[in-house]
């Protein structure tokens, strides 16, 4: 996957992940995702969620401009998006090869991450990366307050780190 680089996140950056983000949450889960979930995903709460995840938002594109981030959270890839222009391109497991990196450093030996019911890209994805749909469980999600969860049921995915 050389040719493209994922670095921290810098605040140029914020803006334009925010958009990316929003359009990315729309685009994968308003048709198979409860409608009340959706209309807590204002751009203005991702905004928001971004500033405070920001010492783990990895992201590739130039500054000001990313066509893709994650966020890890120790054993957990908690958020993963790419722009739909950067699709295709090799980008998303050139960013996914940069998450798990970033979580065997914690010292962790498996990852896991929760799918979407129904995210069947996203899914597909994870599968050809080497991923397992391992379980499907409830998961606290961030809800609309800071603090205040969110159950979904979702696919868990696991990969054993090498």
């Amino acid at each position: 996957m050389a040719g493209f680089d994922v670095r921290a996140a810098v605040e140029a950056d914020l803006s334009a992940l925010a958009d990316l983000w929003h359009a990315g949450w729309h685009d994968a889960h308003a048709e198979i995702l409860p409608p009340d979930l959706g209309a807590i995903r204002t751009r203005a709460h991702l905004a928001d969620r971004l500033v405070a995840a920001r010492a783990s938002l990895r992201v590739a594109g130039p500054e000001g401009a990313p066509l893709g981030f994650h966020i890890c959270h120790g054993d957990e890839l908690d958020q993963f998006y790419v722009a739909a222009q950067a699709r295709g391109t090799g980008l998303a497991a050139a960013m996914l090869r940069d998450a798990e990196a970033c979580i065997a450093a914690t010292g962790a030996r498996q990852a896991w991450l929760a799918c979407a019911i129904g995210n069947l890209r996203a899914s597909r994805f994870y599968a050809r990366e080497g991923w397992e749909r391992a379980e499907t469980r409830e998961v606290e999600l961030a809800g609309a307050e800071a603090g205040e969860p969110y159950a979904l049921t979702v696919w868990i995915h696991r990969k054993v780190l090498g």
